[in-house]
Formats: structure tokens, sequence, C-alpha cells
């Protein structure tokens, strides 16, 4: 178990942010195997023969050799700075990388997992080696991980908004409470379990913690305690289980021929709070058209808004969480 030592100035300390080159490693680690776990409904189909033809045509291999089962390469999968954080941000990131500290972790990781492919450990010593990996994960994520991040994106920032205003608000038993099964507030400290029976306690000094939500850690968590990263907990985001779900046949239902389809999806989703572009990126609709149904169910005072700093959040009303829990609704 590992205890994060928090004083009541590391909750003003603390943040959120988002992790693209995390995410890809953790899709990564699903295809190849080093991680337990199945994907979405449908993404193994789709995504498999990309990933093979990957593995052929690009340097990809040697990325795959960093990864052992609990730990990888620093380098590959930096730490993010903040919410706005894109997948060029990290890729500059590891390609400022100083050679000698990639290959002080790739001789570790090789130490914690052997590599017996020639070709991957060619480019692993090669002098140009951080650049090599750094075109791979670039073509990586364009081919497996961009189509679908739009909407991945939407998810953990939605999360955030639930976790950021918990935290605020109440403090971190309520911010941690249902954040995952092994992790909870006592005593002063975030405790995450693990299998393991090692032990430690981790003072967060009045640094605070950096709190990522994650997809493809689900249903795990992380923890990142040595630099280059600060002091960080990895969580699945909320709703995430919901990817893993096999899609049900649309049918309608009362509260679809109601509202309309659309308009009734939306109101299922906006369970948690949401802008226009998240809604419109998590239920793959325009934003006008989401806009314009927001307006219709406004107007009915089944949703309301509120600012939250650029953007406006859509939450539901009573009078809509009413209307939902008459009877279930077709997503």
């Amino acid at each position: 178990m590992l205890r994060f030592r928090a004083g009541t100035e590391d909750i003003a300390a603390s943040r959120f942010a988002v992790a693209p080159l995390f995410e890809l490693d953790g899709l990564l680690r699903k295809l190849s195997g080093r991680s337990r776990g199945p994907l979405p409904s449908g993404w193994s189909d789709r995504l498999r023969p990309k990933f093979r033809q990957l593995r052929e045509d690009t340097e990809l291999d040697a990325v795959l050799a960093l990864l052992a089962p609990r730990s990888g390469a620093t380098f590959t999968a930096p730490p993010p700075r903040g919410l706005a954080q894109t997948v060029e941000d990290d890729l500059a990131t590891m390609r400022a990388t100083p050679t000698c500290r990639a290959r002080a972790e790739i001789t570790e990781c090789l130490r914690v997992h052997a590599c017996g492919d020639a070709r991957a450990l060619s480019v692993l010593q090669g002098r140009d080696v951080v650049a090599r990996l750094a075109n791979a994960l670039e073509i990586a994520w364009h081919e497996l991980l961009a189509p679908d991040w739009p909407r991945l994106r939407a998810l953990c920032e939605r999360d955030v908004v639930h976790r950021a205003g918990l935290l605020a608000r109440a403090g971190w038993a309520a911010a941690i409470d249902g954040l995952d099964p092994r992790t909870r507030w006592r005593d002063g400290a975030i405790e995450v379990r693990f299998r393991s029976a090692h032990k430690e306690t981790v003072e967060l000094d009045g640094a605070g913690l950096l709190l990522i939500p994650s997809v493809f850690v689900w249903p795990g968590a992380a923890v990142h305690t040595d630099p280059p990263w600060p002091k960080s907990l990895i969580y699945a985001a909320r709703g995430v289980n919901a990817l893993w779900e096999k899609e049900i046949p649309a049918e309608p239902d009362a509260l679809a021929d109601l509202l309309g389809k659309s308009r009734a999806r939306l109101l299922v989703e906006l369970e948690s709070p949401a802008s226009t572009t998240q809604l419109a990126a998590t239920l793959a609709l325009a934003p006008g058209a989401v806009g314009d149904h927001l307006s219709v169910l406004r107007r009915s005072g089944l949703v309301a808004g509120s600012r939250a700093g650029r953007s406006v959040l859509y939450h539901r009303t009573p009078l809509g969480d009413a209307l939902i829990a008459t009877g279930p609704v077709t997503r």
C-alpha cells in the first residue's frame, strides 16, 4: 500500500491534467498483451490489424520492448503540465530528452524486462534512439488513437469538472471517495492499495498531487513518486467503464419518443456537467446541433447552465432527473 500524506496546503497546490502519450502507452500495453484486461467493445477488431502493420512498418517494437507489466520508460510518456496538454506538447518534451537520461532509462527497462528482438535492440542502442522512438509513437498516435481522442478527452475533462468541484467544496475525502475501489482517504493521507505487500508513505510537503483521469488505466490505478514526474495519481475517469459495455441496438422508448433520440441521449449524458464541446465529442454530434438541442431542453426546464471559466457547463435540473428516473433511456 502507498500513502500520499497530504496537508491543508496540498489541496490548493493540487491540480488536474490529461496525458495523451500516457494514454497511448496504456493502449499499446493492451494491444501487446503487456497489460491484462480487455479493450472497449469492438476496439480490438478495429485496431489490431493496424497495430500489426505498425510493428512491421515502423520501429514500434523498440517502444514495446520498454514496456514491462508494471513499469516503463518515463521519457516515452512524459508528465503532463495541465488540462491543455496536447500530444504535440508530449512529443516535443520527449524529443528534448537528453540522450544520457534516455539511455539510463532504457538500460533499467531492459534489466527488468529483457528484449530478444535484434531489430528493436539495434534501435535502442542507436545514437538517435530518442528521435526514432518519438517518430514511431507519433505515427502510432495518428493511426491508433487520434480518431477516438476527442471523445476520450471529453470524458476525462468531464471527470475533472466533477472531481475538482468536490475537492474545492469538501476536501480530499469527498474527492477521493469513489475514485477507485483501492483508493481512499484515511487519517490525513490518500491510500492506494496494490497487490504488493510493500508499504510506503510519500509526503506531499505542500506541493500537492497531480491527478490524472485516464481511460486505459481502467480497471486499475497507477502512481508516480519519482522524478521527473511530480507526485501523481492516475485513475480511471468516471464513466469510462461504459466504453467496455457492449453496444445495445437502439430501440424506441418513451423518453426518446417524447424528446427525440438526440435530446434523450443528451439528457442521459448530463448526469454529470458538460460543455457543448464535450457533449459533441462524446456523442459524435455536431456542436451546432448539440447547442440547438440544449436550448430546447433548457427552455423546457430539463437542463440548466452555469459558467465555469470560459465554458458553460450544462447539468440536469431536478425535473430532468425526475424524467430520467421514470424509466430506461436508449443511448
